[in-house]
């Protein structure tokens, strides 16, 4: 009997073809849950973050609103403490008021003979100039303005016109400047700066303005509304004023309206007007220096007086060195 061929083996069975064909399903089976589910994980935090964008928006114009109502109320509040704190002050002035009048009423009890004593130390005879102006027989009832002697030939003002002066005490000041140029009849030239040493009358710069009536009332006239530039110290216009009008032979004087001084250094300011109205051999200088302070500064709270009383001590030093008068008034009235 003959024997059968042996079979070849097969290159692949049915085993091997059922893994190939399983690994395969496997895979494209990764393949489309993988593609299925990705857009839905991305889609889902798209959606989540939009939310969370949305809610911050909201809550960003929240704040915007907010801080708008907020910045309403302190406003308010501001405006609420700046009216508080101007009625203060006019409290204040009242009351540096009614103290005023009250030892006006106690010295007015001190005796007659302190009262002339005081008198006779400030009074001061005329000037020749002024006998021949006036009359050999005039008798001046009024040689006195707060104890200032007013023996000169020329007069200069210089004015503070910083905005505490000019918005508390500008009518004491009119009031001031009037009794000032009443109580001299008649003078070869009279002078007008504000403490920078800027002149009200441009056309008179560095020379005198004739004494008229009609240049006394245009003073006076311009005066209430002269609200330029100042650093509130006088400093600048007492050097102006000596330098450019200080002549030997002549009587000057100075009348310094101020409130404050913020310059830095009283010493300096002392030092430096004693090298331009240096004295001659009989001890007198150029120019006399008188000034009227301004209770302004004393209005405010105690800490923030430094700067009158900065200007009281130098107006005290200067008139006392050159040979004037300091007067500090107790109201604006």
């Amino acid at each position: 009997m003959a024997r059968r061929k042996a079979r070849a083996p097969e290159e692949f069975s049915l085993s091997f073809l059922d893994v190939i064909c399983c690994g395969f399903g496997a895979i494209i089976l990764l393949l489309m849950i993988t593609k299925t589910v990705q857009p839905q994980i991305i889609e889902a935090s798209t959606v989540n973050l939009e939310g969370k964008l949305a809610a911050l928006q909201a809550q960003v114009f929240e704040l915007r609103g907010d801080t708008k109502i907020l910045n309403r109320d302190l406003n308010a509040k501001q405006e609420q403490l700046s009216e508080d704190e101007e009625r203060i002050a006019i409290l204040r002035g009242k009351m540096a008021s009614a103290k005023s009048r009250y030892d006006s009423l106690q010295v007015q009890t001190s005796s007659s003979s302190a009262i002339s004593g005081q008198l006779a130390i400030a009074k001061q005879t005329l000037t020749q100039e002024q006998k021949r102006l006036l009359g050999t027989q005039h008798q001046s009832k009024n040689q006195l303005i707060g104890g200032i002697p007013v023996d000169s030939e020329y007069i200069i003002f210089i004015i503070d016109t910083s905005g505490s002066m000019y918005s508390y005490a500008w009518e004491r000041v009119l009031e001031e400047v009037e009794a000032t140029l009443s109580i001299y009849p008649e003078v070869k030239g009279i002078q007008v700066m504000n403490d920078m040493g800027q002149y009200m009358f441009s056309s008179y710069r560095g020379k005198w303005i004739p004494d008229t009536p009609g240049r006394r009332r245009a003073i006076i006239q311009n005066l209430r509304s002269w609200n330029v530039f100042s650093n509130s110290s006088p400093v600048e216009g007492i050097k102006a004023a000596i330098s450019t009008f200080a002549r030997s032979g002549k009587k000057i004087s100075i009348y310094v309206f101020g409130d404050e001084f913020t310059g830095p250094s009283i010493e300096e300011v002392i030092n430096t007007v004693d090298r331009l109205n240096r004295p001659d051999a009989n001890g007198n200088r150029p120019v006399r220096i008188h000034a009227v302070g301004f209770p302004v500064q004393f209005m405010r709270a105690p800490n923030l007086q430094t700067t009158g009383i900065r200007f009281a001590t130098l107006m005290r030093e200067l008139t006392h060195r050159n040979g004037g008068t300091f007067v500090a008034l107790n109201d604006f009235r």
